[in-house]
Parts: C-alpha cells; structure tokens; sequence
C-alpha cells in the first residue's frame, strides 16, 4: 500500500455548522475538497494511533463514494479500524450508540440530515466525538482553523472495499468491520421499552403507518415495528433508502409528509401515524385526526416516562433549546426536576446527558431524544409513543388533550423567511434590543448560554422579544441550510389549564405573528409571507 501526501490549498467555505458541513453535492465534486475536510479533521481531533471510528450515511448520492475516500484517508493517518455499516448505512442515532458501545475514539456521519438529496442537492458530514455526540464548538472551531491552514493531505492508493459484505477486511495496516446497522440499535430499543406490551397492542388491532420517505429509517423501522414487533406489513412505507430519497423532502413535517398527513386526518384512518426524516434523527407524532407538535411531545413523553421500562426510576431533568416551547418546563416543575434551556445544536446537550443532569431532551425542529445516545433519535420517540399507547389504552388525541387540561397549552409555531441577505434585520434587531426601553411587561436581550457542566459560553443565540407572561417572539439564524440565509421566527403564548385549548395555533397566535412582522420590519423591507410555517 502506497501512502502519498498530495499538495492542497485551503477553501474559505469549510466552517462547520451546527450539524457539521453542508453543501451541494458539487463543492463536493470539487478536487481535493473533501479530502480536505476529511484531512482537516483529523488533524484537529489527533486520534492516537490504532484508534477505532464508526462510520456511516444516510445513503443519499454521493455517500459510498466519499466513504470511499474517508477509508484512504484514514488508513494514511493511522486508524486501526473503521466500523462502518452495510452498504455505507446507518442512522445518526446508530452511529452515536456504536460509539459509545464500542468505545470508539468517534465517528463520521455522512448526511445532510432533512435536506434534499440527489446530483444538484445536498451533502453533508459531521463529526461526533467520544461520547457519540456532535462535536462541540471548540472542536468544530478547531476544524475550521485547520481547514483555514492545510496545505496537504495524506491518502493510500488502495481498491475500494465491499461495503456489503459483513464481516471483516484489512486495508494495509487498517482493520475494516463491516456491520448489520440495525441489530446493535434494534436491541438497545428493546432493553428501553416494552416489546411484549407493544407487541399486543398490534395483535388486538392497533393500526400504523410510519413514512421513512425513503430514506435510512426504512430498515430500522421494518425490523423493529414489522418483524420484531408483528405489525402488519405495509405498516412502514417508502422503506427502501434511495440516493434522492425518491425525489421527495425528507423532513417530517406536516408540509414534506403531506401524504401521511392526509390519510391520518380522514375518519377512519390509521390509529398512530409517524415519520423520520435523512438520517433518522427527527420524528413527526400523528394520531387520527391529530398532531403532535414537538414541544408537546416532549412534554408528554416527560410526563409519561414512568409508564416506559427505561425511564421509570424517573427523570433526572429536561432540556430544550431556547427556541422550544416551554410546555415541558411545566412538566419538569410539577416533577420537581431542574430544565434548562440551550442553544440550537445537540450537542450543546452532551455535557447536560453526560454529567447525568438531564434525562430527556428536544429541540422544535422535530428532534426529541434522551441519556441512551448522545444524538437526538426519530424511531426511539415512535417507540416512546408507542409505549404510552400501550400503557394507557388511550388515543393519541386523548392523551394530548388531557395533557391540556391539567398542564395548559403552548401556542406554538414557527415562520421561516429562506434565502434573505439577512444582515440587515439582524442589525435592526439588535438596535432595537438595545434601544429598548424599561417597561416591566417587556423584556428585549440577545440570548447567551453558559455551559453550567464546564464553562462553555455562546452568544448570538438568538434575538429575544418578550411581550409579558408567557408571550415571547425569538429570531434566529438558521445554520444547516446550504444556500442563502433563513430567518426562523419562533412564537409562543401560554394559555392556561381553563383557558381556550382548541383553537389552531395560527389563529390562537395572530396577534404576535402580526407583531413579529412589525418588530423586524418585513413590510418595510418588502418581504412578504413566510416561506415555511410549522
């Protein structure tokens, strides 16, 4: 095997987001693009000699081939082994518990999460660390700098290895693994909730369907709810992975997941209905005639855990990120557990799950997950739901209604403004927080956030505009898009246990969405409706 060490100059646009670097599948065509990155990397995490990573994507075009690239170059940087899924697959929360399983030193992630795949769409890799969660900042700083100063990178001339065929190959001094990537994810999920209860609960009649639109989910989901679990077949649909995801959106939302929305709101339908999105890290919850938003979710899950086998000793606490809905607040109140409120990313959950802080987390994005891996996990919140269900014999409607009545109702949702030159609101923002005056039902601040585990800080979190107790607006930059800017607008209003719990949110928050428009001045600077409303 022949190392080289080839020649390179630094591109000015590698700086990882919040989910790692995203860009079109051609910067990454570019020579010695992700060489780079991938080089880059390594040369800021230092993984000792022999160290062992787990690797694996979401099989969106473009994953084997760069797979490929990341086994010459690790093998040129002194990896003793590489754990990588069959046929270049596994789930972002496979990846985070193979780590952690294998005590891995971390991981590569290939994916671009909920974002389009396909020749002209997206691309993206992360990189997770020893406890299997993303990368925090100081990491992803130091990648940056690294791919600010690199000016070569090592790579071995070697044939590309058989990703479907189990077991194991060498690559010169590199040993290569190559595993089932459900079976070790699969029983996790069966040490956490109660297969056998679930399992009744589909031979009395229970109906499903899960949408894994076509994307890494699909396997994992026709294993676990199909043969492990005995629902029906045709339960899981659009469950083969494809390079483009079928030239659908894999983001599960009631917009992208409009064909599961529709059967699940007719009289009739379905009685639990639920989605994943790319890389299986995000869920949609769907009852018969109702929807579950993230917030909500959480929050029951919370109040719920102690019906669930792996969480009822009970809850050390919760988290969410800012721009979440408070419901589980609430809930963690009447627990008497401590909450906390971080910035966007998962990983600024890590220290919060490995100091033993927090039990559960969520972010609004559709993102829930808990202490078994460091990365949030679409099919682990289904089985969590499903859980409940078999528990409690009630519909999902039913128990979100109940939820209502004894917690109150968070007004959620949120408008996306895509592909601004954004500077401008931001700056007008900004000089509105610090033009604010005193008044005590209004409060105006810039969010930042002190890791209360080590000390991190991060500002610029978000901009922050509270109109008394229990109405809030927040603007925030979205960071895992790959053109233009997203302006996210995040609004919330409390409505009390016997106040009105059944209005549609739309109409229950007109009043702070017309005033999220005044306060940034969209009508001023012509811009006109949201492009996205969740």
């Amino acid at each position: 095997m022949r190392v080289r060490t080839v020649a390179t100059a630094a591109f000015e646009d590698q700086k990882p987001g919040t989910s790692g670097l995203r860009k079109k599948v051609a910067r990454f065509h570019t020579p010695h693009y992700l060489e780079n990155f991938v080089q880059a990397t390594f040369d800021a995490v230092r993984p000792p000699a022999g160290a062992m990573l787990v690797v694996g994507g979401d099989g969106r075009y473009y994953n084997r081939e760069a797979l490929q690239t990341i086994v010459r170059i690790a093998v040129a940087n002194g990896i003793g082994r590489l754990v990588i899924g069959q046929g270049g697959l596994l789930s972002t929360p496979a990846v985070s518990h193979l780590i952690r399983m294998r005590g891995a030193f971390g991981g590569m992630i290939l994916s671009a999460s909920h974002n389009p795949a396909g020749p002209d769409e997206d691309f993206g890799i992360k990189y997770n660390i020893g406890n299997g969660g993303p990368a925090p900042e100081a990491v992803t700083e130091s990648i940056h700098e690294c791919t600010r100063r690199i000016r070569e990178y090592r790579i071995a001339d070697t044939a590309d290895i058989d990703l479907d065929r189990l077991g194991s190959q060498r690559v010169g001094g590199m040993d290569i693994e190559i595993v089932d990537p459900v079976a070790d994810y699969a029983a996790l999920m069966e040490r956490l909730f109660d297969f056998d209860r679930i399992a009744q609960l589909f031979r009395d009649g229970f109906r499903m369907r899960f949408d894994a639109m076509h994307a890494v989910t699909g396997p994992y989901a026709s294993e676990i709810f199909e043969r492990r679990l005995g629902a029906p077949a045709g339960t899981v649909i659009n469950s083969i992975p494809l390079p483009d995801f079928g030239g659908g959106h894999p983001d599960p939302n009631l917009v992208h997941a409009h064909g599961l929305v529709q059967e699940m709101m007719v009289e009739g339908g379905p009685d639990f209905g639920a989605a994943s999105d790319g890389d299986g890290d995000r869920n949609m919850i769907l009852g018969r005639g109702s929807y579950v938003g993230p917030g909500d979710s959480l929050a029951i899950l919370a109040a719920n855990a102690h019906l669930v086998p792996g969480y009822a000793d009970g809850l050390q606490g919760v988290a969410r990120s800012l721009v979440t809905s408070a419901a589980v607040d609430r809930v963690a109140d009447k627990l008497g557990i401590a909450h906390y409120s971080t910035p966007t990313g998962w990983k600024f959950f890590g220290s919060l799950l490995d100091a033993g802080l927090i039990s559960l987390c969520g972010e609004e994005s559709f993102g829930t997950g808990s202490d078994h891996v460091r990365e949030k996990d679409g099919l682990w919140a289904v089985l969590f739901w499903l859980n409940i269900l078999a528990a409690t014999g009630r519909s999902v409607g039913d128990i979100q209604r109940a939820h209502w009545a004894e917690y109150g109702r968070n007004y959620f949702t949120r408008h996306d403004y895509e592909g601004l030159a954004a500077d401008e609101i931001v700056a007008h923002l900004r000089a509105r927080i610090e033009g604010a005056e005193a008044d005590p039902g209004h409060r105006a601040f810039e969010f930042s956030y002190s890791d209360p585990v080590d000390g991190s800080e991060s500002h610029g979190q978000g901009l922050c505009f509270h109109r008394g107790e229990g109405e809030r607006i927040v603007y925030r930059l979205s960071g895992t898009g790959t053109e233009g800017a997203t302006l996210r607008v995040y609004i919330e209003r409390y409505e009390l246990p016997e106040g009105a719990l059944d209005h549609d949110p739309q109409a229950a928050l007109a009043q702070l969405i017309a005033e999220s428009r005044r306060i940034a001045s969209l009508d001023r600077l012509g811009i006109g409706a949201p492009s996205a409303i969740t």
